[in-house]
């Protein structure tokens, strides 16, 4: 199997350049995708903090207590963030302590939050009110958006495995049926050729899924990598089959 990988490489360069040029582009694909999966992992969080802080108050404490026991509380990411605010409040002020807390998370929804938060506290409104309807709506959003990604993603998966796996392995059966190495063609240079064609359909079907998602710059990363894989498939699923 690796003797045969070596030698579809060694007959067709583009495929190692693109093998290459793949392996080199998941340093910059898998960045975006952990910061994305960091970032919604606290906004999915979001609403159930914002509901315990309406709670505490609501029980009597102040904002700041009140982040001290939903912070200790948690033992998610959200929960180390609110207990490094309330250490960076002993040193500075609490309004920048929680501006701090506001950039760590790198969420435009968590930083909306924190300035409603201390506007409201400034004006002395009312905390646990504004908490409480803040959690309903947020758990709304988020419960949306993760339903639409969820869709788009499906989709977006069924695109890239459809042109990228299905359709090469459907001609790939087709040719080794009715066209395999002993029938006299040039069955290695249509090969050759299917086989860069399906790299470029490859190639189309991310950059439609990115552009779906919008996630077209995180997906560029991922297609040489792509092409290199659906062209694989149709050589090898060839070779199997005759």
């Amino acid at each position: 199997m690796l003797f045969d990988l070596l030698e579809l490489l060694n007959d067709e360069p583009i495929m190692l350049f693109l093998l290459n040029i793949g392996l080199a582009g998941l340093g910059g694909a898998l960045p975006p995708i952990l910061e994305r999966a960091r970032r919604r992992g606290l906004e999915n969080s979001l609403a159930e903090v914002l509901e315990g802080l309406s709670d505490s108050i609501g029980a009597g404490q102040g904002l700041q207590q009140a982040i001290m026991k939903v912070g200790e509380s948690r033992n998610d990411l959200f929960g180390k963030l609110l207990s490094e605010t309330l250490e960076v409040s002993a040193v500075t002020s609490f309004d920048a302590a929680l501006a701090d807390f506001a950039l760590k998370t790198r969420s435009k929804q968590i930083q909306r939050v924190i300035n409603l938060l201390s506007t409201a506290e400034e004006n002395d409104a009312p905390l646990q009110e504004i908490l409480f309807r803040m959690s309903m709506e947020y758990e709304k959003l988020n419960d949306l958006m993760n339903k639409r990604e969820s869709e788009l993603m499906g989709r977006a998966i069924l695109i890239m495995m459809f042109i990228g796996v299905g359709l090469p392995g459907l001609i790939a059966f087709i040719s080794g049926l009715f066209a395999p190495s002993t029938a006299g063609y040039d069955v290695e240079g249509v090969n050759s050729a299917l086989a860069k064609y399906f790299g470029a359909s490859a190639a189309v079907a991310v950059l439609v899924s990115g552009r779906m998602l919008g996630r077209m710059k995180d997906y560029l990363w991922l297609t040489p990598l792509w092409m290199f894989g659906s062209m694989l498939f149709f050589m090898m699923a060839y070779n199997a089959i005759v």
